[in-house]
């Protein structure tokens, strides 16, 4: 793929690298039990790999809880990654540990009482449930028992979201609706690492509709890569995730190569 090198071959140079990238299906195979999801070892090992260069910084940015992102990314508290939980409302950095946004009360509040009406509306899908999130909630129709269950199930969870909270954002994904009382998007949290790490220039990759937001931000001298046969904004895709580690792999070598 000579187009795919030489876009590789000019992020490698670039002063100070930015490499985010989504976990679910990204990173790590989607799961019917979601905290079960881990890394690939050779996405893991790549990952490790350029967190290790100089002048480059590796981070996770994912919709979900920066709690649970942790669980499943074993990141520890030594780890170098930085995170982005919550679609970006939620960070973690290395010596300064969690960075989360004041609560409101109120927002809680609803939170709780329209997650247990979802649970009520959904219980009648066999294999439909409800996640709980930091700023809202998501409902899971990977197991269902059909199309017909799956369609029931969000359409009952969405009329519930529009009578009681109208101005939620609602995103869609593979066999997962999620509301939140907060809009941060992959595009903000994309925007503020790029601040935060000085970055001269970014790769993100993506495997979902959610990810389109932060493909769709990136400028020159940046990357986009999609993991998967969907359409999407970026610029290189890649068939699954053994593929994009080896991407990772070579951006690494090329990177390690570069003069100082």
């Amino acid at each position: 793929m000579p187009n795919v090198d030489a876009r590789l071959s000019a992020l490698a140079a670039t002063p100070r690298l930015l490499v985010a990238v989504d976990f679910d299906g990204t990173v790590s195979p989607l799961h019917d039990e979601p905290m079960k999801a881990r890394m690939l070892p050779e996405a893991r090992a790549a990952l490790s790999e350029l967190a290790a260069l100089p002048d480059t910084v590796v981070a996770l940015v994912s919709g979900r809880s920066l709690t649970d992102l942790r669980i499943i990314a074993e990141h520890s508290d030594a780890s170098p990654l930085l995170l982005a939980g919550s679609h970006g409302a939620e960070h973690w950095e290395p010596g300064e540990g969690a960075i989360e946004p004041q609560e409101d009360p109120a927002d809680v509040a609803l939170r709780d009482r329209l997650f247990a009406a979802s649970e009520a509306a959904v219980a009648e899908y066999p294999g439909v449930w409800i996640e709980p999130k930091t700023f809202g909630f998501a409902v899971h129709t990977r197991t269902a028992e059909d199309a017909s269950a799956r369609a029931a199930a969000n359409a009952a969870v969405d009329e519930i979201l529009a009578a009681q909270a109208p101005t939620w954002r609602r995103r869609t994904g593979q066999n997962i609706v999620e509301f939140a009382f907060r809009h941060e998007g992959k595009d903000s949290a994309i925007a503020a690492l790029r601040e935060r790490t000085a970055a001269t220039a970014v790769l993100f990759a993506g495997d979902d509709v959610t990810d389109e937001d932060a493909l769709r931000s990136l400028t020159a001298g940046d990357l986009g890569v999609h993991v998967g046969d969907n359409e999407t904004a970026a610029a290189v895709s890649v068939p699954d995730i053994p593929a994009f580690a080896a991407l990772l792999g070579e951006l690494a070598r090329l990177r390690a190569a570069r003069p100082e």
